[in-house]
């Protein structure tokens, strides 16, 4: 007489439901680790001496999730340049660089149509 047994039935030993939760808080733990280095690094990144402002804004914004505003007198300005160790001027040199860079792309995308 043959037994029938299910495919793979005995391949992997039986976890309880202790395990399965002891599991998720070892990942979840693991994640949030990962997102605070991840978090420590960009800090670290918009605060560097060794990074131009640019790239020190850039990771102010990603860290923030924020964009640098138009404006240069909105008086986030003031706490964007004290995050990232840049002066206020260092700040909207950084503006007014995008607002050329926009202004040129604007142009080009014109001139070509």
């Amino acid at each position: 007489m043959a037994t029938t047994s299910t495919p793979f039935a005995n391949d992997a030993p039986h976890r309880n439901a202790g395990d399965l939760s002891n599991d998720y808080r070892a990942r979840r733990a693991l994640e949030e680790e990962e997102r605070a280095q991840r978090r420590r690094i960009d800090l670290e990144e918009q605060r560097s001496d060794l990074n131009p402002p640019k790239v020190r804004i850039r990771a102010w914004e990603k860290v923030h999730g924020l964009r640098l505003p138009a404006d240069s007198n909105h008086p986030i300005l003031e706490v964007i340049a004290g995050d990232t160790r840049l002066t206020l001027a260092e700040v909207r040199e950084e503006q007014q660089a995008r607002v050329a860079e926009s202004t040129a792309r604007v142009a080009e995308s014109t001139a070509r149509k």
